[in-house]
């Protein structure tokens, strides 16, 4: 079976995989504080199906609870260890709506179906993982490899650094962020052309552009709009100049792809 894209927005996508679903960084909030959704509709119920779900870091757009709440009973959920003991609010939903939370370290494996046909494994981020405002940073950021007839990997949020490749290892799939939700981009992030270089680092066969263009914050529609709609077209571009091997697959809020994973 191929692997199957389904990008939601922002940072969440099923990872389709041998027939087990993998979901990332649920958010599936209309509003988020100062956020607003400005493009794609909500997702649907469907979204929410899911063997196993990664979340990346605390940031209030990655760990969700009330996202979170909308999954299935006994759903596992893999977090950054120390997610548990940082985010109260993680515990209770999981409590709640019978959620089976696992943390993990950079380099710990978990099994994504009962039978091991997919696995996950975490792998570092250069991103500050603290669930801000409050807290000293003691939970790390992660990425994810998702490896079962193919490897994808999931970046979560990160900044590029000397390891990366080392520690993503071979993949045919990356998940890559290009943007953000507001019109700057602080440390650990990748904008299109930092994309566009990992992908080079990495020499994975495809790669999807994730984390653009789905939130921005209100009263700002107005200030430089090519920062909430353009980070996926021109990874695109830069894409073909810094990493002409790497297809590139742009999909629509809510629309499937299927890599061709051969090399």
């Amino acid at each position: 079976m191929p692997v199957e894209i389904t990008w939601w927005g922002h940072a969440t996508a099923t990872i389709e995989d041998s027939g087990v679903r993998v979901l990332t960084d649920p958010l599936f909030a209309r509003r988020l504080a100062h956020l607003r959704r400005r493009r794609g509709a909500l997702p649907p119920p469907e979204a929410a199906r899911a063997d196993l779900v990664v979340v990346s870091h605390l940031h209030a757009d990655h760990l969700h609870p009330a996202s979170l709440a909308r999954l299935a009973p006994g759903t596992r959920v893999v977090v950054p260890r120390g997610a548990a003991a940082a985010v109260p609010a993680l515990r209770r939903v999981a409590l709640a709506h019978g959620l089976r939370l696992t943390e993990v370290a950079p380099g710990e494996t978990v099994a994504a179906d009962p039978a091991g046909t997919v696995t996950v494994t975490a792998v570092p981020a250069a991103h500050d993982g603290r669930r801000l405002p409050y807290g000293p940073h003691r939970v790390p950021a992660l990425g994810y490899v998702v490896e079962g007839a193919a490897r994808t990997y999931f970046a979560g949020d990160t900044g590029l650094y000397d390891a990366m490749a080392e520690a993503v290892g071979e993949c045919e799939v990356a998940l890559l962020p290009v943007g953000g939700w507001g019109p700057f981009l602080g440390s650990g992030h990748l904008d299109a052309r930092r994309a566009a270089r990992a992908a080079a680092l990495l020499g994975p066969v495809c790669a999807v552009p994730v984390h653009y263009g789905t939130y921005w914050p209100i009263g700002l529609d107005a200030v430089r709009p090519h920062e909430f709609h353009a980070p996926g077209q021109e990874f695109e571009r830069q894409a073909a100049a810094l990493a002409p091997g790497v297809r590139v697959y742009r999909p629509a809020h809510g629309e499937r792809v299927r890599p061709v994973v051969a090399r």
